[in-house]
């Protein structure tokens, strides 16, 4: 399978280290703590540190990359915490999800590229339940002078693979906005995300 982009991420997850660290991304874990375990979906899932979490707590988890290096991490990790996750590895139009399967969608720096990143979502969105709860957390369009003066930091340096309030307001429209905010955060999350940065982070209910 080869996939643009797919080699920088294999080979970003072939070292021994996670690059983001196996620990749950801290906004992801306090707002998985304020729902009930049900069918959760993760895009663009990495080596797995959030999707083995949340089974660890008792969701089950679906996750896809277009990285096989990700998911031979993520299997282990999930393996290490005697829990299992369904991890596909692929783009999103050749998976096999179906309408309303997933009670919950996490978006957690899920930066695509951004001739499809609005289209992704709106597909992804499909996937959710009517009263489904979306919870996302990504670099927004201010991140770029962090990563400038920080290159630890991490996130694209291609302005239009990050977002804006606006941004999310348009993709996702068939929702209710719990929380949707551009804050500033400290990270430290592995080898790549370490320092000062600027996200976006939302939690919306699908109506």
């Amino acid at each position: 399978m080869n996939i643009p982009n797919s080699k920088m991420w294999d080979d970003r997850y072939s070292s021994p280290e996670f690059a983001y660290g196996t620990n749950p991304n801290v906004f992801l874990k306090e707002q998985l703590q304020k729902i009930k375990p049900c069918a959760i979906l993760f895009p663009a899932e990495g080596e797995g540190r959030n999707a083995v979490y949340a089974a660890t707590q008792g969701f089950t988890v679906s996750a896809f990359d277009i990285s096989n290096e990700g998911k031979n991490k993520a299997i282990k990790l999930a393996q290490t915490n005697n829990v299992t996750i369904d991890y596909q590895v692929g783009e999103l139009q050749n998976l096999n999800f179906m309408p309303n399967q997933f009670d919950a969608l996490a978006l957690i720096y899920a930066h695509f590229p951004a001739h499809i990143k609005s289209n992704y979502h709106k597909t992804l969105v499909q996937f959710l339940k009517p009263g489904g709860t979306l919870i996302f957390e990504a670099f927004s369009k201010s991140h770029l002078s962090y990563n400038t003066a920080n290159n630890k930091v991490g996130g694209p340096k291609d302005l239009d693979m990050l977002f804006s309030v606006e941004e999310l307001k348009a993709d996702f429209t068939n929702f209710e906005f719990i929380e949707l905010e551009e804050t500033i955060i400290e990270l430290n999350e592995g080898l790549y995300h370490v320092g000062t940065g600027s996200v976006i982070r939302c939690v919306a209910k699908k109506k």
